[in-house]
């Protein structure tokens, strides 16, 4: 990459073998900092007005990732096509601004000095359309009647509304927020994030949201990537990376997994809980992920009992249980608000499906 000038915009180039289906391919994409791999061998694609969600702790490079995309950061190797047009590689780099792509920050980055009228027309080239296009934009995220205020008259969750009305003005071909909803409370979370997705879904944009929020990973999303160290671990849809995780650290990470010692053997693995059913030929040593709705637990004597209810967390529309297994290993259970268990009772564990197993010696949980 030494050889690139780009202290000048390079030319995009058509990608003649692209996928006309796919509106971003990502391919081998590297960038250091110094000695910090901050992005490694990161390849997916993103199919056209679809929404994928990258999901990892912070610093796993989900963000890096994005900025790539965007034109923000140059990598130091690897290929970015979008719309069937090569913008990054060895000898091609197109800049932000020629891309085609929204940005939505974390903080929203709203003008103080402007009113919503202005921050939403703030990207558009041409004067003469701003007034039909951002009518357009402002009704479908809803802020129409918000056009004379500024910002600090306005809640979190409108703020968040203008920020991504902004960012669809100038039409772009795909739309990327970095953690859009970290700065709302719990309960404006759930509502602000419910009508973004209706939001990009009418638009029909193509949008990628990474984030740290497992539950927003999974709901928000038609395609999740689960990101470790600067790799993306695993991607597909979120039933197949939350129910059939491809390491210990996915299930782990994404479902809050229990996780136990067995032997496994034949599609199925013992261990105390008896003998489990498992989808995996697995043999030997195994360690044992099971989510915790997948544990039923009921009052048990003595002589049946797997372990001792320890700690009851009621939430309304379910509870959490933990157990201290008979071994002295605590798991917990997601189950329904009308189970009463209270702690101190002796409980029999029954599973609701199979669990995943993974070899003993693969990379731990980070």
């Amino acid at each position: 990459m030494d050889n690139v000038n780009y202290t000048k915009p390079l030319k995009a180039e058509p990608n003649k073998r692209a996928d006309d289906s796919i509106m971003l391919e990502c391919l081998n994409i590297n960038k250091s900092y110094g000695g910090l791999k901050a992005v490694q061998n990161v390849t997916f694609a993103v199919k056209r007005q679809s929404l994928t969600s990258i999901v990892g702790p912070s610093g796993c490079g989900k963000t890096t990732a994005l900025r790539l995309i965007a034109g923000l950061e140059v990598p130091d190797s690897g290929s970015l096509t979008i719309d069937s047009i090569t913008v990054s590689n060895n000898k091609t780099f197109v800049p932000p601004e020629k891309r085609s792509v929204g940005l939505v920050f974390q903080d929203y980055a709203l003008f103080s000095h402007m009113t919503v009228n202005q921050n939403v027309a703030y990207g558009l080239d041409r004067p003469a359309s701003e007034s039909d296009r951002v009518s357009t934009v402002m009704e479908l995220v809803r802020i129409q009647q918000l056009g004379n205020r500024y910002p600090h008259e306005l809640s979190g969750g409108e703020q968040q509304r203008v920020a991504l009305a902004r960012a669809l003005a100038p039409n772009p071909k795909l739309i990327l927020l970095d953690e859009p909803f970290s700065n709302l409370d719990a309960a404006l979370r759930t509502k602000v994030r419910a009508e973004v997705k209706q939001i990009l879904i009418e638009s029909g944009i193509t949008s990628i949201i990474v984030t740290h929020d497992q539950d927003e990973a999974l709901s928000l999303a038609d395609q999740t990537g689960v990101m470790f160290n600067g790799q993306i671990e695993q991607i597909g849809s979120p039933e197949e990376v939350y129910k059939t995780p491809a390491s210990l650290q996915v299930a782990t990470f994404l479902g809050n997994a229990n996780v136990l010692l067995g032997e496994g053997g034949n599609k199925v693995v013992e261990c105390e809980l008896g003998r489990l059913k498992t989808n995996s030929s697995l043999k030997g040593p195994v360690h044992i992920t099971i989510q915790p709705e997948l544990i039923h637990a009921e009052s048990a004597d003595s002589a049946s009992s797997h372990g001792q209810v320890i700690e009851r967390e009621f939430y309304g529309h379910d509870q959490v249980i933990v157990i201290r297994l008979n071994s002295g290993q605590i798991i917990n259970s997601r189950c329904g608000s009308e189970l009463i268990i209270q702690p101190g009772q002796q409980v029999a564990i029954s599973l609701l499906g199979p669990v995943s197993v993974f070899p003993v010696g693969q990379r731990d949980i980070s």
